[in-house]
């Protein structure tokens, strides 16, 4: 049994590389694995279930190969696909999950999360995601035309661009007390997460306690992923034929 976790993966026509990328991991290692875990990010930007996008549709349907073939897949909302909603979920057979979200790894209980939900440090962005993660904004952005939606979403990269230019690095990673609070909230001794695209495993120690937080990288340049099974887990970085 083999469990793999990514995130970050930012599909979009503008990098047609890591699409290819993408669909080598799943006809491959996806293909070879019990369950699948994708954290977040998946698309560079997600429209609405009504999006056309042909290249989000390939990819839509490799999702789903997989899950006909019983492969399990769970997702958790990004900072970039945040509008992925039930349509999409039963079109590829996969399960969104809340974030944070417990789980259990071969006998060990694991926070998962995208990992946005860490960096209370940066006072600006949590604004922004409390405001997408409200369920009445995304109803209301939602009933906006699609033409809307893209305009909204190329302004919100744009600032997002702006926003990481100006900000220390420092500001933008998890702040290490808020991830203390989630190992004691949620007794847990291992967090899984993204965002961040600063893959790491990090060994931690309070109160006598060992945990660790496993830090998935970015698609962009990396193709991290974390591979799981009954014996422990790796980080790696895929090779990449494209």
């Amino acid at each position: 049994m083999t469990t793999v976790f990514l995130s970050d993966i930012h599909v979009s026509d503008q990098h047609p590389e890591i699409s290819e990328h993408l669909k080598e991991f799943l006809l491959e290692e996806g293909s070879r694995a019990d369950k699948i875990f994708v954290l977040g990010d998946l698309f560079e930007y997600w429209l609405g279930d009504d999006d056309p996008n042909a290249s989000f549709a390939k990819i839509k349907n490799l999702l789903k190969k997989l899950t006909d073939k019983n492969i399990s897949i769970f997702f958790i909302h990004g900072n970039r696909d945040f509008l992925i909603g039930e349509s999409f979920a039963e079109e590829t057979g996969f399960h969104i999950l809340h974030d944070p979200h417990v789980i259990d790894l071969y006998g060990k209980k694991v926070l998962i999360s995208h990992g946005d939900i860490f960096c209370t440090d940066d006072k600006e962005y949590q604004l922004f995601r409390n405001q997408t993660r409200d369920l009445a904004w995304k109803e209301s952005i939602l009933s906006e035309s699609l033409s809307f939606r893209e305009e909204f979403a190329k302004k919100a990269r744009l600032e997002s661009s702006k926003h990481t230019s100006s900000k220390k690095n420092e500001i933008m990673d998890v702040n290490k007390d808020e991830i203390i609070k989630m190992y004691e909230k949620y007794n847990v001794d291992i967090i899984i997460h993204g965002h961040t695209h600063r893959p790491a495993i990090h060994d931690i120690f309070f109160n006598g306690r060992n945990c660790q937080r496993i830090v998935l990288g970015d698609w962009y340049e990396q193709g991290s992923i974390l591979r799981c099974d009954e014996a422990g887990f790796d980080l790696i970085q895929l090779d990449r034929k494209c």
